[in-house]
């Protein structure tokens, strides 16, 4: 079917391609978390546990956000690991490092999504595609606080 949202066909597509990246970057994000939260050790166990546990969890419902707005603008998110590895700038994790390292290694990755949100953000506007902005809007905010939050555990 023709999708006629009132957003040309062209940048319907440049709002989508802005979107796979931040999603990519939160699924990517996303599973680093929950690797941490399962193997985090140290002084500060519970409290990366716990704080893990709310990240990756708002991460995971971001994630289907984003993956709706673009099925919403005409297109096919991205749905296996590696097509999301291909697309995110966030990379994976490959071994295990100790809780100090984890959250910098997470404001980090924070640091980047909101770095790339912002880029959607302004790619929305441009376009005119305000529920694009509606929903990044947060993602900014979500993502400079909680790296502020990670750099203050870390330090």
């Amino acid at each position: 079917m023709n999708v006629d949202i009132g957003i040309t066909e062209d940048n319907r597509k440049k709002s989508a391609e802005a979107i796979r990246q931040l999603l990519a970057g939160t699924y990517t994000l996303y599973l680093k978390t929950h690797g941490y939260h399962w193997n985090v050790e140290g002084p500060h166990f519970q409290q990366l546990h716990i704080q893990f546990m709310e990240q990756y969890t708002e991460m995971w419902t971001a994630a289907d956000d984003l993956a709706e707005r673009i099925r919403a603008l005409g297109y096919y998110a991205p749905s296996s690991y590696s097509e999301m590895a291909k697309i995110s700038a966030i990379g994976e994790e490959t071994g295990t490092p100790d809780w100090k390292m984890m959250v910098q290694n997470l404001a980090q990755g924070h640091e980047q999504l909101a770095k790339i949100a912002r880029d959607v953000l302004r790619i929305a506007e441009e376009v005119g595609d305000d529920a694009t902005a509606d929903v990044i809007a947060p993602r900014v905010t979500l993502h400079e606080k909680t790296a502020w939050m990670l750099r203050a555990t870390a330090s």
